[in-house]
């Protein structure tokens, strides 16, 4: 029988064990505005391929190393002045920059997946900044699910999933914004989007212009998240349903229709918000035994609404 995780609340002393925990090469989970990230330390190549190995994760599929400040990324990628742009407006905060790697940057190369780009980011939850800032050097952390399962969002989302793989949950309460950090590749002069999220593409082009959206391949991915499959319950989900079957869940937005066995509404008053903080934990709570599937009702592509769907896309695509 599988050991329960050790869930702590993120007092003084539970950061400084974890902080110690990760400098030993250990696998600690931790919250950040965004969702739950499995932490370990970026420089350890053990520490690396056992966060791929705890998830499940394919080993091309690029990891992001999580700062306390710009001074610290600075050392590991060189900042063309687009990323100095974008760093300046969004961090600390959900949006990971692609740069390429100084050619004395300690991060592990597998978790770049051999690329000669890293992906950087700073991130706002306070729990975060003080671990980061006790640990002393990059921490490699993505969600803290089981690989393209639903993302976590809350400590026991994380006990759920991984379980015996890592040596301790960090509770910081349930993540305010609820979707991943938006990945922008800043390595040229204007920003390429190779993942929606916490920042808008609205709010990425006021500050920076217009932001290039490129045809991705999901057997090559060039940052994380790219995946086709990703972020997927259990159940099969159907997306756009204009209705709904009696052993169907239905995840809904705004006014909602009838005939579901079960039905949570993302947001009852159509805030994009609201849904994106709620999406993950929704579809954990909506993917159970005994149904055929969760229908999805339509999210406008607006504002964080290009994030919302972009998850949604993957976590119906086929497996």
């Amino acid at each position: 029988m599988t050991e329960p995780v050790r869930i702590l609340p993120a007092t003084d002393a539970a950061i400084a064990e974890a902080a110690a925990l990760l400098c030993a090469g250990q696998l600690v989970a931790f919250p950040t505005e965004t969702v739950y990230g499995l932490g370990g330390d970026a420089t350890d190549d053990r520490a690396v391929a056992a966060i791929f190995a705890a998830k499940g994760r394919p080993s091309f599929n690029p990891l992001i190393s999580h700062l306390p400040d710009v001074e610290k990324a600075r050392e590991l990628a060189v900042f063309t002045p687009l990323a100095e742009t974008l760093a300046a407006a969004f961090w600390p905060g959900p949006l990971t920059l692609v740069l390429s790697r100084r050619p004395d940057c300690p991060v592990s190369h597998l978790a770049c997946a051999g690329l000669d780009t890293i992906a950087l980011r700073v991130p706002a939850h306070p729990v975060a900044r003080r671990l980061l800032e006790a640990v002393g050097r990059p921490v490699v952390a993505p969600s803290a699910n089981p690989s393209g399962r639903v993302s976590p969002t809350s400590a026991q989302h994380v006990a759920e999933g991984l379980s015996g793989r890592l040596a301790l949950v960090l509770d910081g309460g349930p993540c305010a914004i609820g979707l991943e950090s938006t990945v922008v590749d800043a390595t040229g002069d204007r920003p390429v989007l190779l993942r929606p999220g916490g920042v808008t593409l609205e709010a990425l082009e006021q500050v920076a212009g217009p932001v290039i959206t490129p045809e991705r391949d999901p057997d090559a991915p060039s940052s994380p998240g790219q995946l086709a499959s990703h972020y997927a319950p259990a159940l099969p989900v159907r997306l756009n349903a204009t209705d709904v079957k009696p052993d169907e869940a239905l995840l809904g937005f705004g006014p909602t229709l009838p005939g579901a066995a079960v039905t949570l509404n993302l947001s009852d008053s159509g805030d994009l918000q609201e849904a994106a903080a709620n999406l993950f934990a929704m579809l954990r709570r909506l993917d159970r035994p005994g149904l055929a599937g969760i229908a999805v009702m339509t999210l406008p592509e607006t504002g964080l609404g290009h994030a919302i769907n972009d998850r949604l896309r993957r976590a119906s695509a086929p497996r």
